[in-house]
């Protein structure tokens, strides 16, 4: 009984926003640990199909003397309806669930019918969610190899099968892969699968990337010419870095920036392991550069991966709990979340004063909406953007993938009158140009957007100097971050110049 109370105390500190489930599970008995991740992840899974039951069947009503705890009831009724039983000793308690159990079941057969599934276990929330550890995502280097001599060489060599693509994981063997429909040159093979021994993994030509992060750089797009410079704005570990530049089959120059001492050594050895000569990595902070620095006029193409909570991250296992609703975070959370969405937005917003910049493409390993929409939809309301940039039409943004943005009316912290959220967000249409990810998908929670530049590019010395201007006086000066704040030798500069414009 005892275990069962603390399972319920796990989901209701979960619901509270009260800790993680890796650090609630913690808190058990390390004897009981491993039993009780397993209870709360799998009851979890079912959630919303056992409330649907225990509503339906009035079980807490009937016996609201023993069953008054809804978290506790449902713990149990999962055991009873998904797993091998109540595993309880004999008592009030459980046999005020094992007298309902007829009515419990069909109340289950019910609703497994009406969704017209085969087995009660597709009631899972699989589709959604448990399928996010389901696959290994492996970029095949194309700045190495073939995509064609890989696959010859797993298939010839190294005993692998291809099979065709396919959306069911349980078609997916130890020996088994197939290639990604979106996103070229990657592949799918079992969670299990180890690369990292074989000879095309140690030699750079296999990189394990999940599949999530691969959409910014193939969004972005660049040209594949000699003339093409791209910014990665916080570029460590590398592997968006290194997926830009063989989209760019090595020609024109990626600048990368990483401010982190450490994260730069990475940065360095995954760039030379992938032998994309056309980077040059940075071990600077991407808000320290002057967008209008000589050797940055001809940027074209920014790719922005900021800072973020890392909610969409599949082994944290807290997208099982209210994936996408912001509304319920606890006050401590809700703080991190607004410094964080300042933080982006103050970076996202120094991005887009890149005179020549004319692509631009914004991504988190985030599921909440004040790191995803908000922040795109502020820096579209910023006059700096207006009307200079707008976001990217559907069709060249992975069209064929099926998760898109929030709109305004999911978001609800929007204003409901469209003269006052005159941005290009506006519409629905305009919000399916975002991607999402959930971990549901087979891989991390992720969301992406891309920004156009619509208005001609600020290419003379005349506008660059005008434009300076503007963007001294900008209000995204004020914002306050984690991280980043001016140094006094700026602040004074920056009070000198308003001074001589005033």
């Amino acid at each position: 009984m005892n275990f069962y109370k603390e399972c319920a105390s796990i989901l209701a500190r979960l619901e509270e926003k009260k800790g993680s489930i890796k650090s609630l599970v913690g808190t058990v008995p390390e004897k009981d640990r491993k039993r009780a991740a397993a209870l709360v992840i799998e009851t979890l899974k079912y959630q919303p199909i056992l409330l649907e039951i225990i509503q339906a069947s009035d079980i807490q009503q009937e016996e609201r003397k023993f069953l008054r705890d809804r978290n506790l009831t449902v713990l149990l009724v999962h055991d009873l309806l998904f797993s091998k039983g109540i595993q309880m000793g004999d008592g009030p308690v459980k046999q005020a669930v094992l007298k309902h159990k007829t009515r419990l079941n069909a109340e289950l057969i019910k609703r497994q019918v009406q969704r017209g599934l085969t087995t009660k276990t597709d009631l899972a929330q699989t589709t959604e969610i448990t399928g996010s550890s389901t696959r290994r995502w492996v970029r095949i280097n194309t700045l190495l190899v073939s995509e064609q001599d890989v696959i010859r060489t797993l298939c010839e060599g190294d005993g692998f099968r291809e099979i065709p693509f396919t959306e069911k994981d349980s078609e997916i063997t130890e020996k088994t892969f197939w290639r990604d429909p979106h996103i070229p040159s990657l592949c799918a093979f079992e969670p299990g699968v180890k690369l990292q021994s074989s000879r095309l993994f140690l030699e750079g030509k296999l990189i394990l990337q999940d599949k999530a992060s691969c959409f910014p750089a193939f969004i972005l797009n660049p040209p594949a010419v000699s003339n093409t410079h791209v910014i990665d704005a916080t570029a460590a570990p590398g592997n968006k870095t290194t997926h830009l530049s063989a989209l760019m089959k090595g020609k024109g120059r990626i600048t990368a920036f990483e401010r982190d001492k450490k994260r730069f050594h990475t940065l360095e050895m995954m760039v030379k392991k992938a032998g994309a000569t056309n980077v040059h990595a940075k071990n600077q902070d991407f808000l320290s550069v002057d967008p209008f620095d000589p050797d940055y006029a001809n940027v074209t193409h920014i790719l922005l991966d900021p800072s973020c909570s890392g909610s969409g991250i599949v082994n944290r296992l807290d997208y099982l709990v209210n994936p996408e609703n912001d509304a319920n975070e606890s006050e401590e959370t809700q703080d991190r979340l607004d410094k964080l969405a300042a933080f982006q937005l103050k970076i996202l917003l120094h991005a887009m004063k890149f005179p020549a910049l004319q692509r631009l493409v914004y991504s988190t390993c985030s599921i909440h909406e004040k790191e995803n929409e908000q922040v795109v939809t502020n820096a579209l309301k910023n006059q700096q953007a207006l009307p200079q940039f707008s976001v990217a039409n559907k069709s060249s943004v992975v069209p064929s993938w099926h998760r898109r943005g929030l709109h305004s009316n999911e978001l609800g912290g929007w204003s409901n009158d469209p003269l006052k959220d005159f941005v290009q967000l506006k519409t629905f249409t305009e919000t399916e140009s975002f991607i999402r990810c959930l971990p549901g998908d087979g891989m991390n929670g992720f969301f992406v957007a891309c920004i156009e530049r619509r208005g001609p590019s600020l290419v003379s010395s005349k506008k660059l100097k005008r434009k300076t201007e503007d963007i001294d006086q900008d209000p995204e000066d004020s914002l306050t971050t984690h991280e980043d704040t001016p140094t006094k030798k700026k602040s004074k500069k920056r009070r000198k110049r308003q001074n001589t414009l005033d």
